[in-house]
């Protein structure tokens, strides 16, 4: 599956992030220390951490090669969704932005699909990187998803694709950026729109309402690896342009040891392949 040589149970991140700009292997002292502090007032102020160039470039030909190669096996598939994710809330009004649905296309590959022994498995599966994301998001623990899909997603928008506006299921949303578009494919957020307790309803409805003045974008390359406190700011991707797919792995990770999404979301988000695989499961559980 790749050339790319490395010691018995070694950690697989040590070969494929560039160390010597983001010290993540020792956050305790030093320059790491520092770097961790400023990722963490990062986090905290902004609710993003973006670090270009995360992954060496020769690194990201494989991970990117790979997870390509894997997407003709990729259900193309339409979602339809609210910005919450959920059903369509009958008590709401009928002109509320919130309760209209958005649809978009992409190709995407679940977890299961994902074989262990890519690049892009064993980098998920690093307890390194697992490390640094949970100190900094400054959680006491941090578990990689065990839900079978969700875990970790090769996700493509195609040219003319887009993704609606949403906010996510979990908290924090982590992803690498593979393969950047020609044009377009940008990320565009309102940032920190929303609590467990409240929501800017004046921003969010402006930004639904087509005003791209309220929202902020980041530049990401090639490689990127982005923190993003995507359960708590609407954000979308913008049509993607030119002539090849944008493509990003979605690395899932809970505080919770043993965390799975429920079957009618796995469904809503996989589609039929994944409503099959669990039907099956059903009717030989009844037997």
């Amino acid at each position: 599956m790749n050339d790319m040589s490395i010691t018995a149970n070694a950690d697989m991140a040590l070969n494929l992030i560039d160390l010597e700009r983001y010290p993540i292997e020792n956050l305790e002292d030093g320059e790491g220390a520092e770097f961790l502090r400023t990722c963490q007032e990062q986090m905290e102020i902004h609710g993003w951490c973006n670090f270009d160039g995360f992954i060496k470039s020769h690194a990201l030909d494989a991970l990117a090669a790979e997870s390509i190669d894997l997407l003709p096996t990729a259900e193309t598939l339409t979602i339809t969704r609210t910005i919450y994710q959920g059903s369509v809330d009958p008590s709401a009004p009928a002109d509320d932005p919130r309760r209209k649905e958005y649809t978009h296309k992409a190709t995407q590959l679940a977890d299961d699909q994902i074989p262990e022994e890519t690049l892009l498995q064993q980098l998920y599966r690093s307890p390194l990187l697992t490390s640094f994301i949970q100190q900094v998001q400054e959680k006491p623990v941090l578990y990689r998803c065990a839900d079978e899909f969700q875990a970790l997603n090769v996700v493509a928008l195609q040219p003319g694709s887009w993704h609606a506006w949403h906010y996510d299921t979990t908290e924090c949303t982590v992803t690498l950026l593979l393969q950047s578009a020609d044009k377009g494919g940008e990320f565009a957020f309102l940032p920190n729109s929303r609590t467990n307790e409240t929501e800017d309803r004046d921003a969010v409805d402006a930004l639904l309402a087509g005003d791209m003045s309220v929202a902020k974008t980041f530049s990401r390359g090639a490689g990127a690896f982005t923190l993003f406190r995507g359960g708590y700011s609407l954000h979308g991707v913008t049509q993607v342009e030119g002539d090849r797919p944008r493509v990003t792995a979605i690395l899932t990770y809970s505080e919770e040891p043993n965390a799975v999404l429920s079957d009618e979301v796995n469904i809503r988000i996989y589609g039929k392949r994944v409503e099959k695989i669990l039907a099956a499961r059903k009717a030989g559980k009844a037997l």
